[in-house]
């Protein structure tokens, strides 16, 4: 039997990036069922390794060759600039052990991955965001056709466990979703960041604007998660004709809001596209 069809919580599983998203992960698989004991971390920092241990029980190292070794499935999460020099440095245990990795990082396509992996090691690609932390997080996956059943629902186990799972059937379209969910959070939270300085600046507390908007994006994020998810339905629920809603969506729309949330999905769609773009060689 394949190490990747025996059960997550039996598996072992190596992270390599002990960062924001590398502890999402680590918390959602333990919620699921996995034991800290199947989970071993790689991350450079000692502190980071410190606290992974203290908090979540699991193995941290330095080592990232002792964290893959005997791994069924990694999970690449670290910045996509230190990618390239890791997995080079781990091709040879990947290449013999060949588990399944699961990449998080923006932009680098799967065949840049595979030729720092060697060749040969099965690669599925998974776009997460923020809210991953508190197990509300919205993970798009792709996996090229060379990926089988069983590492296809490999990779979302291990997404569904920090939240809400989707596919997309294009490489190309995780650019897009880096750019609509990956980087959304940051977009709700500048709104609120400047409707609290408004209201500030109009004349309320700033303890209380802070905690007005952030108890406001809280609940609309519940109301459209509750419910169908027609978000525009929502919108026009609360836009009572000739009201002070309409009136400050009509405001919205005379500052273009629709063009500039275009432009904003179309710069983070661009920057993911260039992460992903192979690095100029240096002249001879």
């Amino acid at each position: 039997m394949s190490r990747i069809n025996v059960r997550m919580s039996d598996q072992h599983l190596a992270i390599l990036g002990g960062g924001h998203m590398g502890r999402a992960l680590i918390g959602g698989l333990l919620r699921s069922g996995t034991r800290p004991e199947r989970i071993a971390v790689g991350e450079r920092s000692q502190a980071a390794r410190a606290t992974l241990v203290r908090e979540l029980g699991v193995t941290a190292t330095a080592d990232n060759e002792g964290a893959v070794a005997g791994a069924a499935l990694v999970v690449l999460a670290v910045r996509p600039q230190e990618a390239a020099a890791l997995l080079s440095g781990l091709a040879p245990v990947l290449r013999k052990e060949r588990p399944l990795l699961l990449s998080v990082i923006a932009g680098v396509r799967v065949a840049t991955l595979q030729s720092w992996c060697g060749g040969g090691v099965p690669i599925v690609r998974a776009m997460p965001n923020r809210p991953a932390m508190v197990g509300a997080g919205a993970t798009a996956l792709y996996a090229p056709p060379s990926a089988d059943a069983a590492q296809r629902a490999a990779a979302e186990r291990i997404a569904r466990s920090v939240g809400e799972v989707v596919w997309v059937t294009e490489e190309d379209q995780l650019d897009l979703v880096t750019a609509l969910s990956g980087s959304g959070p940051a977009y709700f939270f500048l709104l609120a960041e400047h409707m609290a300085a408004a209201a500030e600046a109009l004349g309320l507390a700033a303890p209380l604007a802070r905690t007005l908007a952030a108890a406001t994006l809280y609940g609309a994020g519940l109301l459209t998660h509750t419910g169908d998810g027609d978000v525009a339905a929502l919108r026009a629920e609360i836009a009572s004709p000739g009201g002070t809603t309409e009136a400050a969506l009509a405001a919205f729309a005379a500052a273009d809001f629709k063009g500039t949330v275009a432009r904003v999905l179309e710069a983070a769609a661009r920057r993911s596209r260039e992460l992903g773009a192979p690095a100029p060689r240096s002249a001879p």
